[in-house]
């Protein structure tokens, strides 16, 4: 049972939510774990539209566990039975959505319109979160972007696992090896680098942005694929990943799918290093 949060800095884009969505669908396919991911943005459902198209939702047909889509679902519910002193990590599963059933659920994002709601709720994430790691193997946080609240400084320290997602941008890594620096949250050694969207032709490859930043191992590897892309506009990483279990070396997509694997084996690797060592 680990909590591994994934974070980035600063407002570029990292593609930090779509690669959650590939490492979780395929540790869900490959492993015998049970998995929540817990998104943290207001009223962002980037990470649900990976998943499930948006059209559905219009509709309404979109459930959790025979739900429909409410406020007495995902986190605002969730948030009410905690604060009731009504919840307990096995009933968490009544107000998540299933993606694969006993594998992998989403507790959807916080839908209010009142930022002050949003703003009342995050402040119990990280018992949620606490909550939901003595029910399930792996909770994943999607944590929003930055540093400038207490909230998503007390998630990253109960965090088993932080992944950093950056970019292969300068500017980005430079900025990255600065805050390893400055926060010593960034300097432990529970800490692994992501780039998402990796273009493997670019001058800073994992081997050199490893060098760069003085590490020793090469960061995490999420490349860019168009069809993944286009799956997750379209709603569809599951089948994607389904379609693609078995795939051969000569095809297209190949060098994307074996790098989500190494990925998400090299993440489960360290959580069960960490583990030995406490």
């Amino acid at each position: 049972m680990s909590i591994i949060t994934f974070w980035s800095n600063g407002k570029e884009e990292t593609a930090k939510t779509l690669s959650i969505a590939a490492i979780a669908t395929n540790i869900a396919m490959e492993r015998n774990f049970k998995i929540l991911i817990v998104p943290t943005n207001y009223n962002d459902d980037t990470l649900e539209l990976c998943f499930w198209e948006k059209e559905e939702e219009r509709r309404g047909l979109n459930i959790f566990n025979g739900v429909k889509n409410d406020l007495t679902a995902g986190i605002e519910g969730l948030a009410r039975a905690i604060t009731s002193n009504k919840a307990t990590p096995e009933i968490i599963k009544n107000y998540t959505k299933i993606v694969f059933r006993d594998r992998l659920e989403i507790l959807p994002s916080i839908r209010t319109e009142s930022y002050q709601e949003y703003e009342k709720i995050r402040t119990i994430y990280k018992e949620i979160i606490q909550t939901a790691n003595k029910y399930y193997d792996l909770v994943i946080v999607d944590l929003n972007k930055g540093l400038d609240n207490n909230i998503a400084t007390e998630i990253l320290e109960c965090s088993d696992l932080i992944v950093v997602s950056i970019t292969q941008r300068l500017k980005i890594i430079n900025a990255y090896m600065e805050l390893k620096k400055e926060n010593p949250i960034f300097a432990q050694n529970n800490i692994m680098t992501l780039i998402g969207r990796y273009d493997r032709f670019s001058k800073y490859s994992g081997k050199n942005v490893a060098r760069y930043l003085g590490e020793k191992k090469e960061p995490l590897l999420i490349p860019y694929c168009t069809l993944f892309f286009e799956s997750c506009n379209e709603g569809k990483i599951a089948d994607f990943f389904l379609r693609f279990r078995k795939i051969s070396d000569t095809d297209r997509n190949a060098i994307f799918i074996n790098e989500v694997k190494k990925t998400s084996e090299k993440i489960i690797y360290k959580l069960q290093e960490l583990q030995m060592r406490r």
